[in-house]
């Protein structure tokens, strides 16, 4: 082991990065129990409603464990409430909702190439506001990660998903940006615990999700393993993970969280490859590499 200190490396960043990459894998696994989910004629709304509702849950006896977090929670200003709840909102109930939604009715490669133009939306976002404008070098990964996206899944098949599918898959690209640029402005200036910030934002847009699914769709009786899988999406990928992703973004700038965000491309291929029988050539191996290129030259740009 002391040949590879930088496996045990106490800087932040470097911590952050590590982290933030386990957290993908988690969501990557997800789009696998997702799918697996719908086919098993889960209504799509409210799916991602008891997922996060029942996150919400998990999480909720965490945070009020302590008796710091109860006096914090008591005492927080209005505004940090309403941006907590803005957060949710766009983070679970937008963000969540349009990508179940969209995954009823497209393939996930599809869905999964448009969400990989995150991070240059985030990117221009971020410069018209005037804050966190990536460097040159960010921008060359960032050209690097879409070229691999094109050579990845181009040419499309024609007539390949509908047009519900697609407005979704839209409305989750332009949530998912907003998402990236919101979570780092709230877990940097209200400095409150991670684990606070996930449960009040899930909380708020959980539970607007599940209304909205059992208002629209219903709650139709489940069997022992659709409940496994919106338990284990529920735990260890959404409660776990988002708590972890909250905490990593107190180091690592938006855009950096967005290219790291978008290594679920090739994870998601590989997993899909493996259990779901997509195909996975040569084409496809290619646009995998130039994806981690990407992202590896906007992780360097500290270094430079």
């Amino acid at each position: 082991m002391k040949h590879f200190p930088f496996l045990f490396s106490s800087r932040p960043h470097l911590q952050a990065v590590l982290q933030a990459l386990l957290v993908t894998f988690l969501w990557s696994t997800s789009w696998v129990l997702i799918k697996l989910g719908l086919r098993s004629n889960l209504p799509a709304l409210t799916f991602a409603g008891l997922r996060y509702s029942l996150a919400f849950l998990c999480l909720l006896p965490v945070a009020l464990a302590g008796s710091q977090s109860r006096q914090t929670l008591c005492q927080l200003p209005r505004k940090i409430w309403l941006q907590l709840a803005v957060l949710g909102l766009v983070y679970y109930t937008l963000t969540q909702g349009a990508q179940f939604l969209s995954l009823a009715f497209l393939p996930a490669a599809t869905l999964n190439l448009l969400l990989n133009f995150t991070p240059l939306l985030v990117a221009l976002l971020g410069s018209l506001a005037g804050a966190e404008a990536p460097s040159k070098i960010q921008w060359g990964g960032i050209g690097l990660a879409l070229v691999g996206t094109a050579v990845y899944f181009f040419p499309l098949a024609a007539g390949q998903g509908s047009i519900p599918g697609l407005a979704a898959a839209l409305v989750c690209l332009a949530a998912n940006a907003a998402s990236a640029l919101l979570g780092r402005r709230v877990n940097t200036e209200t400095h409150l615990a991670p684990v606070l910030v996930t449960t009040v934002s899930m909380g708020v847009g959980g539970l607007v999700l599940l209304a909205a699914g059992g208002f629209s769709q219903g709650f139709p009786a489940l069997d022992a393993g659709q409940w496994l899988i919106i338990g284990w999406l529920a735990l260890v990928n959404t409660a776990a993970a988002f708590t972890l992703w909250n905490h990593t973004q107190r180091t690592l700038t938006a855009v950096e969280s967005s290219i790291i965000n978008s290594t679920m491309l090739p994870q998601i291929a590989v997993l899909a490859w493996l259990f779901l029988d997509e195909p996975l050539g040569p084409r496809q191996i290619a646009g995998l590499a130039l994806v981690g290129a990407g992202m590896l030259v906007v992780q360097l740009r500290r270094a430079a």
